[in-house]
């Protein structure tokens, strides 16, 4: 199974040009991928900037976008920060997460997570994207995140959830429930143990929020980072600051992640970041798993 992940910045690259074409282009030029995790992906900041839209002013709705872009593949969406509109557009500003697979989707669940009051910082709600998916190496959970980028509280009390939701769905793989009936909503609880947790942790590689995601989880499988795992002993990839230093004037670093469950670290075959993408002002990265 392969699989992208990527801090897309709906679309806007270096150079200030927002074109979701270029990141299907170059997501696909890493690998022939089944699963892509994308962040910050938008609806309704189409406006001019200055009326409440975003740098380049990206469509209406991304999502959709994305769908036609790739027909073949199931978009799965989920909206952290929703709010009003602004200027003479009706439609509601929402920024979120996507999961884009061409792998069955079983459950799909979108996590809300902690926003702890921190009046010096500026923040935004944040969510965590989780499907179910089946690969040929057996049942994946699948989340795509985007932690809070000012507030370190915030940024920790949403690990912590993370966890927790780990947790869950590892005491829905050991004790599930069966369905009420075929066509009830009351479906099967089953969940599988093998997850992945990818995103834009906005936490440097050994930073807290990172260490945080490493340490042991109580009965549940522990995570380990699959760059790490596919690489031991070498210096880190960067993952943001390479181009783009208006927004990241100390250069590059790592804030990127793939995280695994230790049951899937066997398989891993391969992680890696692009270094050459402009494409965004992160680089993605991308697993594979046997």
């Amino acid at each position: 199974m392969r699989l992208v992940d990527w801090n897309i910045q709906w679309g806007c690259g270096v150079d200030g040009r927002v074109e979701l074409g270029r990141i299907v282009r170059e997501a696909r030029k890493l690998c022939d991928f089944d699963v892509m995790c994308v962040q910050e992906i938008t609806r309704g900041f189409n406006e001019e900037p200055a009326a409440g839209g975003l740098k380049g002013q990206p469509s209406s709705d991304q999502f959709a976008e994305l769908a036609g872009l790739l027909p073949e593949m199931t978009v799965i969406d989920a909206i952290g920060s929703d709010l009003p509109s602004i200027g003479a557009s009706p439609r509601r500003r929402q920024f979120g997460n996507a999961i884009v697979t061409r792998l069955p989707v079983r459950q799909v669940l979108r996590h809300s997570l902690p926003w702890p009051a921190d009046p010096a910082k500026p923040s935004m709600l944040r969510i965590a994207l989780e499907a179910v998916l089946d690969a040929d190496i057996g049942p994946l959970r699948v989340i795509s995140t985007h932690l809070e980028f000012y507030s370190e509280k915030q940024r920790l009390a949403q690990v912590a959830r993370l966890r927790e939701l780990h947790r869950e769905a590892c005491d829905h793989a050991r004790f599930p429930a069966s369905a009420e009936k075929p066509d009830s909503p009351f479906a099967g609880t089953a969940r599988p143990l093998g997850a992945i947790f990818c995103g834009d942790f906005n936490s440097a590689f050994d930073g807290a929020a990172y260490r945080r995601m490493l340490e042991p989880v109580a009965d549940a499988p522990s995570f380990a980072d699959a760059w790490s795992c596919a690489h031991p002993g070498e210096p880190r990839a960067a993952t943001v600051g390479l181009y783009d230093r208006e927004q990241w004037p100390d250069g590059p670093f790592a804030c990127d992640f793939i995280f695994v469950t230790e049951n899937l670290t066997p398989r891993v075959a391969a992680c890696e970041v692009d270094p050459h993408s402009r494409a965004s002002d992160h680089q993605p990265l991308w697993l594979e798993l046997r």
